[in-house]
């Protein structure tokens, strides 16, 4: 079954101490992101991806995000849909291109570059 997670205002949680990413800064002209995670049941590495990636939606993106995450354990027949061969998958589908992460998204910068979110450092115009 798939279970949706939205966002629409600002979440107060900070991010991890120990991460060197600059801050981010609220964007005005901030558009909104299109998630499905796909995981097969509730396995330690597809609990730590969505952990990781509920700490990357809250901090860099504040509420502009829609999470949808997929259980194939639940619903094999959107493995085939989705093109999944294994899990957890990330997949971005707005604003385009497609994008496709493979894991539990534990390297945050590397995620934020390939997700193609936008980091402005307080200070940037």
């Amino acid at each position: 079954m798939a279970k949706k997670i939205s966002r629409s205002a600002p979440h107060g949680e900070s991010a991890d101490p120990k991460e060197v990413l600059p801050e981010p800064e609220p964007d005005v002209d901030a558009q909104l992101y299109v998630l499905r995670l796909c995981v097969s049941g509730m396995t330690p590495r597809s609990r730590d991806a969505l952990v990781n990636l509920k700490r990357i939606c809250d901090a860099y993106l504040e509420g502009h995000y829609q999470l949808e995450v997929i259980d194939l354990y639940q619903e094999p027949a959107l493995a085939a849909a989705h093109q999944i061969i294994a899990t957890p998958t990330l997949l971005k589908s707005y604003p385009p291109p497609l994008r496709r992460l493979i894991g539990d998204l534990s390297d945050t910068e590397a995620t934020i570059r390939r997700l193609g979110i936008a980091l402005r450092t307080k200070g940037d115009s």
